[in-house]
């Protein structure tokens, strides 16, 4: 990560994120703070603001076993200022039933057409801290363009998730575990408009969720397997940069990182590799994942949808299992 900054002798470590002029430092030791800070204050003009409680957007608490990162205070502006202060409140961010397409609805005016952008850029920027509405805002930005009067009632739908869940956000709590461990799966031709698959996976350090996507497959899958093979080889890539940066940070991992897979026919051809006519196209990303299990880099296994903890990724859930899906996110409310 280019805005990371990394400081290492002896047994003093420091870290330095930096983003335009905002900037976040942690260390092991409060001298090397101390000392880091009057060398910049040398050079430019810095406030300390003391220990960390707010960062582009984000609010910091910390409790007593780690810290909890929300949106509280940033979400309440967009929904400000596009008027839907008196949203309905929403138990899910979208219906299980509601699949959305490009020819549904009548085009907004002009008017509307900006506050909805403007809303769904907002939503996006949200996800950095609540991962259960990532399906439904990347579902709504794919109609940016030219968005109808059904994109803008899902929208508003959203806002009144939101607006009741206000305080949820991500816990990360102290853990002695460094195992690196992920969820992947996919949701064959969820799209409508061109039947494109949609790829979710979740990525855990220890207890916590550290990265997370919901995102179209760039191409149209044949089959379930396809697929998840394109799922599985976006987690693998996610994995592969996840242990780089915890090797720049100094963090070791006896166990090989794991990949829980939601498609049973994937997991069954990583195993044994016989390629069918069905499979033969998609060799490039076969192999990806298979060979980091066959050279003990990556651990694969398979997990039962009841168990999957993804399933919000790829499609709109009901209440209860959305429920699930929260928790099993570790995204809480806080006090």
């Amino acid at each position: 990560d280019t805005s990371l900054f990394i400081y290492n002798k002896s047994n003093t470590s420091i870290l330095v994120l930096i983003y335009v002029d905002d900037i976040i430092v942690t260390s092991s030791s409060d001298e090397a703070i101390t000392g880091l800070l009057n060398d910049l204050s040398a050079e430019f003009a810095l406030k300390d603001l003391g220990d960390l409680h707010f960062f582009l957007g984000i609010e910091v608490k910390k409790h007593e076993d780690g810290l909890h990162l929300s949106q509280e205070k940033y979400v309440a502006d967009p929904v400000r200022r596009v008027g839907l202060q008196g949203c309905k409140p929403s138990p899910t961010p979208l219906s299980s039933s509601e699949k959305l397409s490009l020819t549904e609805g009548d085009l907004l005016n002009q008017e509307d057409n900006t506050n909805y952008r403007s809303l769904v850029g907002a939503l996006q920027y949200l996800t950095l801290t609540r991962p259960d509405i990532s399906f439904v805002v990347n579902k709504v930005c794919r109609f940016l363009h030219a968005p109808t009067t059904v994109h803008w009632t899902a929208a508003k739908h959203i806002v009144g998730y939101v607006k009741n869940t206000m305080n949820l956000g991500l816990t990360f709590s102290k853990s002695s575990s460094t195992l690196v461990s992920a969820f992947s799966d996919s949701g064959r031709a969820g799209c409508i408009d061109g039947r494109r698959s949609t790829s979710g996976f979740a990525v855990f350090f220890g207890p916590n969720l550290i990265s997370w996507c919901a995102k179209k497959q760039a191409t149209v899958s044949r089959s379930s397997t396809e697929a998840g093979y394109k799922a599985h080889a976006k987690a693998t890539a996610e994995i592969i940069w996840v242990q780089s940066m915890l090797r720049e940070l100094g963090v070791k991992s006896t166990k090989a990182p794991r990949l829980w897979c939601g498609n049973l026919g994937a997991t069954y051809l990583y195993a044994n590799p016989v390629f069918h006519a069905r499979t033969k196209h998609i060799e490039i990303d076969f192999h990806f994942v298979r060979e980091r299990d066959a050279n003990q880099q990556l651990e694969i296994r398979f997990v039962h949808f009841r168990y999957q903890v993804v399933d919000g990724f790829t499609r709109s859930l009901p209440t209860r299992s959305f429920e699930d899906f929260k928790r099993n996110l570790n995204l809480t409310k806080c006090d």
